[in-house]
């Protein structure tokens, strides 16, 4: 029997590449023209929001069966996956496809550019501490990076942001889904060329502990008050200056 699911079911099927909800929907409606009468009537009043709902049904009923593929939503649209599970012995029918693997360097700067991009490379060497370049153009190299534009700095320095294949290689729809990291949404990055800074709670302690350290700067100590019974020649003494000359005692004899 023809239904809207099945339909859904054959196009993500036959795809190479994911498919959005929008996508589905009008190749639905160009394929409705060739069926009969009786089937137009399945795919009267669809909408994209229709469409949606049978993806999500459909990925419930994949998990519920325990099947070996899986629909997943991407950041570019839906698509039948292998599950990881399966990996050791899918990669056995694609010798050749090795996957991308990061060192731990680059790992780290691919990860302050996630977090503070767009961002230059005087603000990446900044908290990392060391030189980035051939790191840089390795994520370029593999399509992790991609350059944004220019600084508008003194220097017009480039500026270097993640790519849409970054969020499909780490299995994200967007940069709200990265895990949250304080120390690197926070601290301060030379020449001011910092990603603007959420309104969340820890920004707005940041800036209020700033202020106050600019505002309220700490009262000078106060000069501790000699003893009672310390005499006048002694506080005398404490008083002189460093490099004034002393007196020495006459011998009254």
């Amino acid at each position: 029997m023809l239904t809207l699911k099945a339909v859904v079911e054959a196009l993500l099927f036959s795809s190479q590449r994911p498919l959005t909800s929008k996508e589905i929907l009008q190749v639905v409606r160009l394929g409705v023209e060739y069926v009969s009468e009786a089937e137009q009537e399945i795919f009267k009043g669809i909408t994209e929001a229709t469409i949606q709902t049978t993806l999500v049904e459909l990925s419930q009923e994949y998990e519920q069966l325990e099947r070996a593929f899986q629909l997943s939503e991407q950041v570019s649209g839906w698509q039948l996956v292998t599950k990881p599970q399966h990996q050791t012995w899918v990669r056995q029918l694609f010798p050749d496809l090795r996957p991308t693997r990061l060192s731990p360097p680059a790992l780290e700067t691919l990860a302050i550019v996630a977090y503070r991009q767009p961002v230059t490379k005087a603000d990446i060497e900044a908290i990392r501490g060391v030189a980035v370049d051939g790191v840089i153009q390795r994520l370029l190299d593999v399509g992790m990076l991609k350059i944004a534009g220019r600084a508008e700095i003194p220097g017009r320095p480039l500026l270097y942001e993640t790519t849409q294949h970054f969020m499909e290689h780490f299995g994200i729809k967007n940069l709200d889904e990265l895990p949250n990291a304080s120390e690197l949404r926070y601290i301060p990055l030379p020449n001011g060329t910092t990603a603007p800074i959420n309104e969340t709670e820890p920004a707005q302690l940041f800036s209020e502990n700033n202020q106050a350290k600019e505002t309220d700067p700490e009262p000078p100590a106060e000069a501790p008050t000699p003893p009672e019974n310390v005499t006048s020649e002694t506080t005398t003494e404490v008083a002189v200056e460093p490099g004034a000359p002393i007196e020495e005692p006459k011998n009254e004899e």
